[in-house]
């Protein structure tokens, strides 16, 4: 006889009822999210806000500094457009805990618009040259001011882990899909935007953005936005590096990697690798390899052979400065283990990196160079899918641009938390992570000897972790 099943408790429907009345005490969903907003005043952003950022007309609502402060929270706790913010106001305990309002959609988006220059816009585009189409629009001063409390924030929280002492600079473009009117096509041939990160790899913050259009070439001027980058590491006691995809390839981005005495830079030595764009006399070259030469360069892959060679060559276009020390060429060759064709009718695929870093081996250069595929690409992804960068809030150019730069601060408060104050277990943790073990902690906000407290609902072998953590990030009074 075949014993019946005890029936899952799943099968059955909730015990309970909701009742339709809001509970009296002062509770919160997010009970966790004060680590965050200690790590942002910590870094002292606010003072960096009120310095920097000026777009208040009157005296009334919300300063600067708190504005900014509500993005991040915003960002932390996973709201992705404008109109969350009235989630977060109809959580009565995160007002107690932060010591002010949240402000509500309207007003967000108010002070968006603030950061929109129409001005910049007409002077790009009466700029272009007479074949020229895509332009990219001087940031006006607010928004510079955001650029710079991110920079400051940076250099605050590299003097906070001196024991870094490499400075790896990752350059990358990304495409976020916008379906408003005035977001223009894509090379993909959608509509969106374009920005350019750089991103320091050894410390995982974003050291510069700059917003742009879809039908902006990732190829076009990333020399501003490098510049900007290694502004705002130390300029004095470190190592540096750059790495580029193709778009990286170009004539003044490499000059002034390669001259010592660079301005907008730190002086000396910058080891660069970068993917080099295959003109018909590199892809010649590489084909005069001797076939001897080529060497693995990473370990059997199943289905590919994947091999690299020194190449002897000098390009004969003016991508390189002719007063320049000669540049390393490494070829990639990768073809099928199984003779197959690749889809384009070809038995291999040639690819090439430039570099001047002579002294390490064809591999390893090319291993390293790779690594940016873990840092640049993935902080885009982290800022476009788990904060709020990837759904563009407006019409406006430069409201979209500091909605965006004001999620790359988020990132890189949270970057500060995990460094500076959370187990090490956490420090490659993302946001959704981060949420789920601490953020959304529920909470209780009690009066207690003249004080109000916070009673978390979590286990007491996680609050010995909290603790430390608000005292490892101490905020000046």
């Amino acid at each position: 006889m075949i014993k019946p099943k005890k029936p899952s408790p799943t099968e059955s429907p909730l015990l309970f009822e909701i009742d339709s009345e809001p509970l009296a005490e002062t509770l919160t969903a997010w009970g966790g999210v004060p680590l965050a907003v200690q790590a942002f005043r910590s870094l002292r952003i606010p003072a960096r806000v009120q310095q920097h950022v000026q777009v208040k007309q009157r005296d009334r609502g919300y300063d600067e500094a708190t504005m900014v402060e509500s993005f991040v929270v915003l960002n932390t706790l996973g709201g992705e457009c404008v109109d969350d913010f009235q989630h977060l106001r109809e959580d009565g305990g995160l007002q107690e805990m932060l010591g002010h309002e949240i402000p509500s959609p309207e007003a967000a988006r108010q002070f968006l618009k603030q950061f929109h220059s129409e001005e910049k816009i007409e002077e790009a585009r009466e700029g272009r040259g007479p074949e020229q189409i895509a332009f990219i629009p001087e940031e006006g001063d607010a928004l510079a001011g955001l650029g710079e409390v991110n920079r400051e924030l940076v250099l605050e929280l590299a003097k906070r882990c001196p024991e870094q002492r490499i400075v790896t600079v990752d350059l990358d473009a990304t495409i976020i899909e916008s379906r408003k009117r005035e977001a223009l096509r894509t090379y993909e041939g959608g509509r969106g935007y374009q920005p350019m990160l750089a991103v320091w790899a050894e410390m995982d913050v974003v050291l510069a953005d700059e917003f742009r259009d879809g039908n902006v070439p990732a190829m076009m001027a990333p020399l501003p936005v490098t510049q900007r980058a290694f502004s705002a590491v130390p300029q004095t006691g470190m190592s540096y590096y750059f790495r580029g995809d193709s778009a990286c390839h170009e004539r003044e981005l490499l000059q002034w990697l390669q001259n010592e005495k660079r301005e907008n830079g730190p002086p000396g030595f910058i080891g660069f690798a970068i993917s080099a764009r295959m003109s018909e006399a590199l892809h010649q070259a590489i084909l005069r390899v001797p076939e001897g030469d080529w060497q693995p360069y990473e370990e059997a892959h199943a289905s590919e052979i994947r091999e690299c060679a020194e190449v002897d060559f000098v390009p004969g276009e003016k991508s390189e400065p002719k007063d320049a020390q000669p540049l390393r060429y490494v070829a990639i060759r990768i073809g099928h283990r199984q003779e197959e064709w690749f889809s384009d009718g070809s038995q291999v695929k040639h690819f090439a990196v430039v570099s001047n870093i002579w002294e390490w081996k064809p591999g390893r250069l090319i291993e390293w160079h790779r690594g940016k595929a873990g840092t640049v690409e993935g902080v885009n992804d982290v800022l476009k899918n788990e904060l709020a960068g990837g759904v563009m809030p407006s019409k406006y150019f430069g409201a979209n641009a500091a909605w965006l730069r004001l999620a790359v601060i988020s990132h890189n408060v949270l970057t500060a938390l995990k460094r500076l104050a959370l187990p090490a277990e956490l420090l490659r943790a993302r946001p959704k992570r981060l949420r789920f073990l601490i953020f959304n902690t529920a909470g209780r906000l009690v009066q207690h000897a003249r004080k109000m407290v916070l009673r978390l609902a979590t286990l007491g072998v996680r609050l010995v972790t909290w603790k430390p953590a608000m005292q490892a990030l101490p905020v000046a009074t």
